[in-house]
């Protein structure tokens, strides 16, 4: 389980309020992971893809940071989201993308941004 100070400020905030909350959330994840055969990289894939399907792009910077901890390389990561295309749409898979970029390959992203400036 991660501890509150991990996390990003609004749920290390909310974990710390509200600790018992945080434990049962915390432990209902691990007991989903656990749950069936999928090995700890693949999981980590497929919760990127759920944060970039439920459009949440603090869900995918996060996801994105732990899969690069986990030596996930950043090509896997990027393939996510360009899987994205068929089901959500272009124009969501390419933000989606941008969301995996940030935490990629954010001296790219800097730079595509002063471009657009």
């Amino acid at each position: 389980m991660r501890e509150a100070k991990e996390l990003p400020a609004a749920a290390g905030e909310v974990a710390e309020a509200y600790p018992e909350i945080y434990r049962a959330y915390a432990a209902l994840g691990e007991a989903c992971a656990k749950a069936g055969p999928i090995d700890p990289r693949a999981q980590r894939l497929v919760k990127l893809a759920l944060a970039i399907g439920a459009w949440s792009e603090g869900g995918v910077h996060s996801h994105c940071r732990r899969a690069l901890e986990e030596g996930i390389p950043k090509e896997a990561l990027k393939q996510v989201a360009l899987m994205a295309i068929p089901t959500l749409g272009f124009p969501k898979a390419v933000a989606a993308l941008t969301w995996v970029e940030d935490i990629t390959d954010p001296e790219r992203r800097r730079l595509a941004g002063k471009s657009a400036a």
